[in-house]
């Protein structure tokens, strides 16, 4: 099949339109208010990332002299800059609407954002003072003397650029940083039921002439601006380093990477802008980006709630999982049958019971864990290195590379190792991806596998809101692979075989390909053939194919994407056949479930891999089939209460307008609905 702009869907325009129904969510009245807000610092957030990564990427496809037409599903890399550009300015412009709104419903709610102008007498005593001993002495000032190399400026941080004019001497230019260790938000004293915020930058504003007053100035005006940097770690060759060494040295060497975007506030006066693009060698407009008054929204993700919960979504208490007691011994429960636990509808407490119960226990030999993200304080970690100092044999294979969690990650690498740990630092060339833990227990003279298997990260903060699958188990069939898995990242020259398990990088095509196959070929002989498939992103052109094979078949195929879709659905004579959603709520939709008809009778998975490229050939992933049949309804009805939702779904189509599903059905938001589903199994 030719791989054309019509077949395909840039995977960079895609994302973006994914980011776009993120700032859906900012935009919606029945989202509650301070959501909205955090919904904006999500679509900040999200954005620092993809310019920090993917622009990024374009960028240097681009600035090599390729046209980057094949990698870039079919637009020259240059016009592709020229286009995000564009984009992400009416998308910032828009950002700014709904920010403006917000605080005008804000202050219907007797909440006030002031600035440094709105500050009154009783207000300014409580801000100088606040000035004095907190900001103060932390504060970071630079002056940008002609004669002195400009020092690197952090791409974690925005800089207020302070002009200073003289009419007898000549103008000083300087930065203020506001990093990333000051409160954004400063909350002042209420009164009269109100409550009153004011943003650091603008406390930065109000004070500067005690930040200055060494100068003297006519004039002085300060305007924000904000660099985001090439998010590439790159490793130097010396044999002579160890990969740790080389990891840190690599992202501390992150905040001298190339810029790819500046951000400035408007209303900066044309000399200042200048100068500050002269000093930085910044030239090329597609990364020149004017904006408002304030940058890093991505910091509206912790706007102070003060006490308002009612303009917040209803904190939910995670539910037991039936049958699956935190009292009682998980070894002895999911040595009599499987369970599903289904955060955040479910407690990660299971997990960490898991490994703890695994940590004390005399009979436990052996415990083997991947670790991708964890939190920054992990009981996950704690638990590990719990089971080391009790004498079991813990290995932890550890993805240093985990991208932006680099730094966190080498450091409980270090402390797991210190307290006996034996660390497995991936495999050279691929990162491991996968969520897998394997514990062999002596029962009667012999080993006994338990374990559990993941869509979703170890780590106990983001369990709250991401929504991920893990499979307890005894289950010695998948077990046995499982642990091959860890043989795996012991001697990497050798490629095992697996009976039940699917694994990247060797087999997830072939085997993925030989359950759409089989679908095809019921298609053909006209018996019902479906496939249903959840999961975060699909970008991998090969895979795409393939569905777009079984499409032209007559298989019917039902999509429930998050993120970026390269796959076209709806075309005749292509696609006809397929179905894509996408769900933006209260949660992250991080789950991965891949359904095969099988002619009445399921195969299902659940898995750590997207149909990306690099999920495929380039880490290591786990998919693991479910046998219990309870879990198999079970994974089918959550699947069908997202494929039902008419609140949140919007539909994917050729001309990604982000379209919310509607239709004169009973109304299903899938978040929701999956928590009374839950309830419902409780009190059956």
């Amino acid at each position: 099949m030719a791989k054309n702009k019509n077949i395909y869907i840039n995977r960079e325009l895609s994302w973006l339109k994914f980011n776009e129904r993120v700032l859906q969510e900012a935009s919606d009245k029945n989202v509650p208010l301070i959501e909205r807000l955090r919904f904006l610092g999500i679509f900040s957030n999200n954005l620092d990332e993809f310019f920090k990564v993917r622009y990024a990427t374009v960028k240097r496809i681009y600035e090599a002299g390729k046209g980057g037409k094949s990698e870039l599903g079919g637009i020259k890399a240059g016009d592709l800059l020229e286009e995000i550009t564009q984009i992400v300015i009416e998308q910032q412009s828009l950002s700014l609407e709904i920010l403006e709104e917000i605080d005008k419903e804000l202050e219907r709610e007797n909440i006030f954002i002031i600035d440094e102008t709105e500050i009154d007498e009783d207000q300014h005593e409580f801000i100088k003072n606040y000035f004095y001993q907190e900001v103060s002495p932390a504060l970071v000032v630079i002056m940008l003397n002609e004669d002195v190399a400009l020092p690197e400026l952090m791409d974690i941080s925005a800089y207020l650029a302070v002009r200073m004019s003289n009419s007898k001497s000549k103008d000083q230019v300087a930065l203020i940083e506001i990093t990333s260790t000051m409160d954004r938000f400063v909350v002042l004293p209420s009164k009269d039921d109100k409550h009153y915020i004011i943003m650091i930058d603008d406390i930065l504003r109000y004070c500067l002439n005690d930040i200055f007053n060494i100068f003297h100035y006519d004039k002085i005006s300060a305007h924000m601006i904000k660099i985001t940097r090439d998010g590439e770690l790159d490793f130097d060759s010396d044999l002579s380093k160890s990969f740790i060494e080389k990891l840190s040295e690599s992202v501390k060497d992150r905040q001298s990477g190339a810029p790819v975007r500046f951000v400035y506030d408007m209303n900066i006066d044309n000399s200042t802008l200048n100068f500050l693009l002269k000093r930085m060698s910044i030239e090329e407009k597609e990364s020149i980006i004017p904006g408002g008054r304030y940058h890093n929204r991505r910091d509206y993700m912790s706007f102070p709630s003060l006490g308002r919960t009612d303009l917040l979504y209803k904190k939910i208490d995670p539910l037991p999982v039936k049958g699956l007691s935190l009292e009682e011994s998980i070894f002895k429960t999911i040595a009599k049958k499987d369970y599903l636990v289904y955060t955040p509808y479910h407690t990660f407490s299971y997990i960490v019971k898991f490994l703890r119960e695994a940590a004390l226990d005399p009979q436990v030999k052996t415990i083997k864990i991947t670790i991708y993200r964890l939190a920054q304080i992990s009981h996950v970690a704690s638990s590990l290195i719990n089971a080391a100092k009790n004498g079991k044999k813990v290995t932890v294979c550890i993805e240093l590379r985990a991208r932006f969690d680099e730094a966190a990650n080498i450091n409980y690498a270090e402390e797991m190792q210190d307290e006996g740990v034996n660390m497995l630092f991936g495999v050279d060339g691929l990162k491991v991806h996968s969520k897998i833990c394997v514990i062999e227990r002596e029962e009667k003279n012999k080993l006994v596998r338990y374990g559990f298997i993941s869509t979703g990260n170890f780590n106990e903060s983001t369990a709250k809101i991401y929504t991920d699958f893990t499979l307890m188990t005894a289950n010695a069939k998948i077990l046995k692979d499982i642990n091959k898995v860890f043989d795996f990242f012991e001697v990497n020259y050798k490629v095992n075989r697996y009976k039940h398990i699917i694994t990247s990088p060797h087999y997830t095509k072939s085997k993925l390909f030989a359950l759409i196959d089989a679908e095809i070929e019921n298609a053909k002989q006209g018996k019902p053939a479906y496939i249903k498939l959840k999961m975060n992103s699909i970008s991998s052109y090969k895979m795409i194919d393939k569905l777009y094979e079984a499409s032209r078949a007559g298989v019917k195929i039902k999509m429930i994407v998050r993120g970026l879709c390269s796959l076209v659905p709806g075309v005749e004579g292509m696609s006809e056949n397929i179905e894509i959603i996408s769900i933006i709520d209260k949660f992250l939709e991080h789950t991965r479930l891949y359904i095969f008809g099988n002619q009445g009778n399921p195969k299902i998975y659940i898995s750590s891999a997207d149909w990306m490229t690099r999920n495929i050939e380039h880490r290591v992933e786990v998919s693991c089939p479910i046998y219990d049949e309870e879990i198999k309804t079970e994974l089918q009805d959550l699947f069908d209460i997202c494929w039902n939702d008419n609140v949140k779904a919007r539909i994917i189509n050729e001309v990604q307008d982000n379209t919310y599903r509607r239709n004169d059905k009973p109304k299903v938001r899938a978040q929701f609905d999956t928590y009374k589903y839950y309830l419902n199994k409780l009190e059956s």
